[in-house]
């Protein structure tokens, strides 16, 4: 059923910028029933794999790799507090039957503590990292809009779409490692001001 709603769109969106094309043709749309070459309209349709830009391109692999240190940062610190609350679980376990029942408790409350606190800085850090990545992804994606822009007017496209939401697309109409060179190529000078 998605999928289909997928097609759908993606069809009315080529129906809504072919259409436009075929209107302003010489002589006007074509009589009802008639065969329409879509040849020159459909070289102008350009198919792009964000989901690709995003893994192979010098910015999307950068702002991975800036993901993945943060986690890692978190990781070492919630692999620390582990290692206390298993070391005073060990120590309730082996020393507890010798406690008396104040000090039991009192080590049970304060295991008890440190294991909600742990739980809270997981969620806290969960949070964190998916405010940051929808922040890069953010980013990535309104430097990657222009380009894609700039890439559709420079070379005659009259839309490029993404191809999540298509069934089919030849591979001349795939345009995605024109847009990540492009990509590269600008934040490489950006990087260099």
């Amino acid at each position: 059923m998605k999928l289909r709603y997928h097609a759908a769109v993606a069809a009315t969106s080529v129906i809504a910028a072919v259409g436009p094309v075929l209107a302003q043709t010489p002589g006007g749309p074509p009589a009802a029933g008639a065969a329409v070459s879509m040849t020159a309209a459909a070289s102008r349709i350009g198919v792009v794999d964000v989901q690709k830009v995003l893994a192979r391109s010098a910015a999307g692999v950068s702002a991975r790799d800036q993901l993945e240190r943060e986690k890692a940062s978190m990781q070492k610190e919630m692999d620390t507090k582990r290692q206390e609350l298993d070391k005073l679980r060990d120590e309730l376990e082996k020393k507890g039957p010798l406690m008396t029942v104040d000090a039991r408790r009192d080590k049970q409350d304060a295991y008890e503590r440190k294991r909600r606190d742990a739980a809270r800085l997981a969620d806290d850090y969960q949070k964190e990292l998916e405010k940051k990545e929808q922040t890069l992804l953010t980013r990535v994606l309104q430097d990657l809009s222009g380009i894609i822009e700039r890439v559709a007017r420079e070379r005659g496209y009259a839309m490029i779409i993404e191809r999540r939401g298509l069934l089919y697309a030849s591979a001349e109409a795939d345009v995605t490692e024109e847009i990540i060179r492009v990509y590269d190529q600008e934040s490489a000078t950006k990087g260099k001001k």
